[in-house]
């Protein structure tokens, strides 16, 4: 896909292989107006004022459990201290000299592959609990980039011996009192951590600790530990606000073959 820009949230892409459109509006944090409600969010000219995150104690499902799926969640943007780039001073020589060869349009994005579990951030995502049984049995997690989805699997197991790689992996995921806790083997060697081309290998365990602060606001840290790329694991950080009520996931079309951006030849 089009490269992510720090600071600009994606509100919409359509992509051909003869040509691309990208919809934009400012972050969430430099949108803030000194009221405190949210600044002008523009998209085709028009101009919308959001409201601040909710405040107040997060809302639970009918058995206690959190609930993660009222709305849609738009995350901060990571930075160099928070992000993937934590990692880059930890990359082992052959994993350096990968992301040194790797151009541009070698970006699986730019030919609409997945994202990946820290890469799809900052974009917005919503949850997708299961309602209809006493103990859920999956998780969903819809993506507004690619049209992705995971699945989470919340009834116990644990991860099959044999896997096949995956972009998304195979993901387990259990409650620490209040904390969702995503654990996450099994990716394919194709997907990238960064813009920049930092390479991930088939040893990748990711484990994603979820927590809704209140109304409004969700932590997440993610632990990585990639012996084929790092020397040693290490933790992201990135914070999310939930959307205004009636805030939706627009639709995003990018399907295999169907480049846009660099790999369309868009200057």
């Amino acid at each position: 896909m089009v490269p992510a820009v720090p600071g600009v949230r994606v509100l919409g892409c359509v992509g051909t292989a003869a040509a691309s459109l990208l919809l934009v509006a400012p972050p969430i944090a430099a949108a803030q107006t000194p009221s405190g409600a949210l600044g002008p969010v523009n998209a085709l000219g028009q101009e919308v004022t959001r409201p601040p995150a909710p405040t107040g104690p997060a809302p639970r499902l009918p058995d206690g459990t959190i609930d993660l799926g009222d709305g849609i969640w738009i995350s901060n943007p990571f930075t160099p201290e928070t992000g993937p780039r934590l990692g880059e001073a930890l990359l082992l020589p052959a994993a350096k000299a990968l992301m040194a060869s790797r151009r541009p349009i070698d970006d699986p994005q730019a030919w609409c592959q997945p994202h990946g579990i820290v890469r799809y951030q900052p974009y917005p995502f919503r949850f997708i609990q299961n309602y209809t049984h006493k103990t859920p049995t999956h998780l969903y997690i819809l993506y507004e980039t690619m049209r992705a989805f995971r699945q989470v699997f919340m009834d116990g197991r644990s991860h099959p011996p044999e896997l096949d790689p995956a972009w998304w992996g195979h993901s387990v995921g259990r409650y620490e009192g209040d904390t969702l806790v995503i654990d996450t083997i099994g990716f394919n060697e194709k997907g990238w951590y960064d813009n920049r081309g930092m390479p991930r290998t088939g040893q990748l365990h990711t484990v994603e600790r979820w927590t809704r602060v209140d109304a409004g606001r969700m932590a997440t840290e993610v632990r990585i530990e990639d012996p084929g790329t790092f020397s040693r694991p290490f933790t992201v950080q990135f914070d999310s606000l939930l959307a205004q009520p009636g805030d939706e996931l627009m639709e995003y079309i990018c399907q295999e073959n169907n480049q846009y951006g660099i790999a369309s030849g868009a200057k």
